[in-house]
């Protein structure tokens, strides 16, 4: 008897119940004010989506170019097209490293680049393709 004395002690224990929070006294409020409607974007029709086409090749990229004197002595003395005389004028940036390791868009002119350059000592990349392809006929 005395466990199940314990055990309905047990089931009929309740739980002290959770006191409400106090109400605060209601603060006057401004009004909001009222916001502008919001717009709709006007949706414009969907565009049908266009046929895939293979892309061709720009043929005044494509065009076999002579490089000068200056310039065939870093890229080589064959004609190729001005896309190839870039890649390999930064293949020979790249080996003989001369990059400026602080600001990477820097051009530093070794014997050989300095022509191509107009006796630049440093030029950026950017002006670098300008000042080639004055170099390719």
């Amino acid at each position: 008897m005395a466990l199940a004395k314990k055990a309905r002690k047990k089931t009929t224990a309740r739980k002290p119940a959770r006191k409400a929070p106090a109400k605060k006294p209601a603060a006057k409020r401004k009004a909001a004010p009222k916001k502008a409607p919001a717009r709709k974007a006007a949706r414009k029709p969907a565009k049908k989506a266009a046929p895939k086409r293979k892309r061709t090749p720009n043929a005044a990229f494509m065009r076999a170019m002579t490089p000068s004197g200056d310039l065939a002595a870093v890229v080589g003395e064959r004609a190729m097209p001005r896309t190839e005389v870039t890649k390999k004028i930064w293949d020979y940036i790249k080996r003989n490293k001369l990059q400026d390791s602080a600001n990477r868009r820097m051009i530093n002119a070794d014997d050989k680049l300095r022509p191509v350059f107009g006796g630049k000592r440093q030029v950026s990349m950017f002006e670098m393709t300008k000042l080639v392809n004055a170099h390719l006929k």
